[in-house]
């Protein structure tokens, strides 16, 4: 029987815990820019498996590292030295500002990572500083500890009571998280931007007086990109783009380029853990290990950084003119290929099935505000063509 005469949502609304709000779309196949569903229908990804896709798809530099790797060693255990694990963290530590690194499995699960080691840190070096400052609109993850430390309501508030030592404070804002910081403190744990929040972009030096504000008290900063990270934002890592260092950085998604892999990464006088503290059974696996290996390698080696900037602000320019022309657009917002745009109404999810049936892929990441995150590799023609698309929508919205 062919995929396309099987109803593949109603077989998995029956045997799938529906926890997702799924698109009505069955997609069964990928190429660059492209993905197609089970009817064979074309679509252009903006979306980008929500930001990890960061070559496109089926890239070849991931593929071939993919099949070698799995015709070589794919999972042993962590109790061993293994070549792959070795050279990805080698190479984050030689491309970055830190300097030990721990490969496991999801952006939740390096942040429960982050988040552990700066408790460790405060319990050895801050006289038993647990507590870690968020910030509202936040988003670390979906463990009961990283759902604690998201400062959004609709995602604490099924399994409350949570674990306690997180403030929520308002981002954007320094004299927030100098009223909440207490000898309890033991780090401040942020986002550059926003992702899930709604690309909500920073002031220039904010990111500047909270790492002086952790300086001045002794306390961990801990920078969240794993949105941002992996070339996202238009350079390698964002802190980059504002002249300070994390104590703690986060990354996943693109950092497999469709592979399930995150690391966290820290400076060496923060890296207190000792063996049997921490640990992870699948996390840092030979296979993903050479796929993000492969991945960065091609990122940096091609500068695909520099084209995520470029292109990203050919995109914003091209989306200000649609906000000329729609009055219903408020915002135009982001950096590089992390972008959004705000409207006057919560009509983003009607504006995404209307993309959907002309063939684009975009993200209704908040009711108001649409997301786009396409691979890193896009062009300023496959920009032009989301962007006719977009407007053909926009149009008849009006």
């Amino acid at each position: 029987m062919s995929i396309s005469n099987i109803n593949w949502p109603e077989i998995e609304n029956k045997v799938y815990m529906q926890t997702f709000k799924r698109l009505p779309v069955t997609l069964v196949r990928g190429s660059g820019m492209k993905v197609w569903d089970s009817n064979g229908k074309e679509y252009l990804d903006f979306f980008a498996g929500l930001a990890v896709d960061c070559l496109g798809h089926c890239h070849p530099a991931v593929v071939d590292a993919l099949t070698k790797q799995a015709k070589t060693l794919i999972q042993t255990s962590n109790l061993f030295y293994t070549i792959p694990q070795t050279q990805l963290a080698e190479l984050l530590v030689n491309n970055s500002c830190l300097d030990r690194v721990f490969i496991c499995n999801s952006g939740a699960e390096a942040n429960e990572g982050a988040i552990k080691l700066a408790r460790r840190y405060g319990k050895l070096k801050l006289n038993g500083a647990n507590e870690i400052i968020t910030t509202h609109e936040s988003f670390h993850g979906r463990t009961l500890a990283t759902t604690a430390a998201t400062g959004q309501a609709k995602f604490q508030e099924p399994y409350v009571p949570l674990p306690n030592g997180f403030i929520n404070v308002d981002y954007n804002n320094i004299s927030t998280i100098k009223a909440a910081t207490t000898k309890s403190t033991c780090a401040v744990m942020l986002e550059p931007i926003q992702g899930e929040g709604g690309v909500n972009v920073p002031d220039d030096d904010y990111l500047k007086q909270v790492r002086d504000w952790c300086n001045e008290k002794g306390i961990l900063l801990i920078l969240d990109e794993v949105q941002t990270g992996i070339g996202r934002t238009g350079t390698l890592f964002a802190y980059e783009q504002y002249g300070i260092e994390p104590d703690i950085m986060t990354l996943a998604k693109g950092l497999g380029g469709g592979v399930p892999i995150a690391a966290f990464l820290s400076k060496e006088n923060v890296t207190v853990f000792k063996p049997g503290e921490h640990g992870t059974t699948f996390g840092g696996n030979p296979l993903v290990c050479a796929v993000a290996v492969a991945v960065l390698n091609y990122i940096i080696e091609n500068d695909i950084s520099s084209n995520a900037k470029v292109v990203g602000q050919y995109f914003i320019d091209k989306l200000k003119k649609l906000a000329a022309k729609y009055d219903y657009i408020t915002e135009v917002r982001g950096k590089g290929l992390l972008l959004a745009i705000g409207f006057n109404a919560d009509i983003s999810e009607d504006i995404v099935l209307k993309c959907l049936e002309a063939g684009l892929l975009v993200n209704n990441v908040k009711p108001n505000s649409l997301r786009f995150i396409p691979p890193l590799t896009v062009t300023n023609k496959d920009v032009d063509k989301a962007v006719e698309i977009l407007d053909k929508v926009l149009k008849e919205r009006k």
